[in-house]
């Protein structure tokens, strides 16, 4: 049955974050910290948090990153920017934080926020074995040192947050319609039911987090890795199964190359590759969630106009179905 409308009120939330960010308050924020923006500004391709481009006045361009208030903490902010420290030592092409005074982070009104070096690039092609061979030996280099140390203030990738809290967050809101609402229910009970005993016991480190293509820039036959704001704690794999895709013998074929060339660097729990398909149904049931739970955010409506339609409440029930269908299948193999 459908959720009553207190239950609604207490789980949707009315969230502008953003409303009071004009240009100006941007320039001012920049010009704070000692550095002078020309007043050229091009807003970028980013939700979560607000991100431009900025022109200074030298004529070279910086990236300004403005967090979701509340999201993040200081001190998880810090340890995201510590860890792309750490890899940019070691010689992995990461973009990091600019420091002035000894500080990535900045404050201005009531925002934080942290200046990029522009990085060009366009995304891997991963239909390039070399390619596919160079992502995954990086990812290897920087899985290696990600077990060094552990995250101390940044959240866990598991089935709690990403499936969970997700379920119960959609079921209380207002945006699953009347005719789907009970088969999502019983699906996504289904889905955690079944991937839940996969997550117990897991080897876990510090990983990218969201390490799909759109977060690679390729450029002189390097990939840079940029956006670190979903640095997690949890499995490997959760880095390498994004660079799968075609039919299961493609997939197969590609996991080998990519496991060949990672273990170079790093080891490889082989038993985790059962995860792959769990975690792209957590991420599925996490997508739908973040939409949701941004949705006063204005920039959302206007990104996800499909999001209250029944269709898309449909496909993304149908998708739910045919990974408990994909689920039945036994995982990929690696020899």
């Amino acid at each position: 049955m459908s959720p009553a409308p207190s239950q609604v009120l207490q789980c949707w939330t009315m969230d502008t974050p953003y409303a009071h960010l004009s240009p100006t308050m941007i320039l001012d924020a920049i010009e704070s910290i000692g550095l002078y923006p020309s007043g050229g500004l091009l807003a970028l391709n980013s939700y979560e948090n607000r991100v431009y481009q900025i022109e200074m006045d030298d004529g070279t361009f910086l990236v300004g990153k403005f967090y979701r208030p509340e999201r993040w903490s200081n001190a998880a902010i810090l340890e995201e920017h510590a860890f792309t420290l750490e890899l940019e030592q070691a010689e992995i092409s990461v973009v990091t934080p600019i420091s002035i005074d000894e500080q990535t982070l900045f404050n201005h009104e009531d925002f934080r926020f942290s200046l990029f070096r522009r990085q060009g690039g366009h995304p891997p092609n991963l239909e390039n074995e070399d390619d596919l061979e160079v992502l995954a030996r990086t990812i290897g280099r920087m899985h290696a040192l990600g077990r060094v140390q552990s995250f101390q203030h940044r959240r866990g990738l598991d089935v709690d947050t990403m499936g969970l809290a997700s379920r119960e967050f959609l079921l209380a809101s207002p945006f699953i319609p009347p005719d789907i609402y009970q088969a999502y229910e019983s699906t996504t009970e289904h889905l955690i039911d079944r991937i839940a005993p996969l997550f117990k016991d897991l080897p876990v480190q510090r990983i990218h987090g969201d390490c799909h293509m759109g977060n690679v820039l390729w450029r002189d036959d390097t990939p840079h890795f940029v956006d670190f704001d979903d640095c997690v704690t949890g499995p490997a794999i959760q880095d390498l199964w994004m660079l799968l895709s075609g039919e299961r013998a493609e997939q197969t074929y590609q996991l080998g190359i990519i496991l060949d060339a990672y273990q170079e660097f790093c080891e490889f729990e082989v038993a985790t590759i059962n995860l792959i398909e769990p975690l792209r149904t957590l991420r599925i049931m996490h997508h739908a969630a973040w939409i949701g739970r941004r949705w006063q955010d204005p920039a959302f409506p206007l990104a996800f106009p499909f999001f209250e339609d029944v269709r898309y409440w449909s496909e993304h029930l149908l998708s739910l179905r045919e990974q408990m269908a994909i689920l039945d299948d036994p995982p990929l193999t690696y020899m």
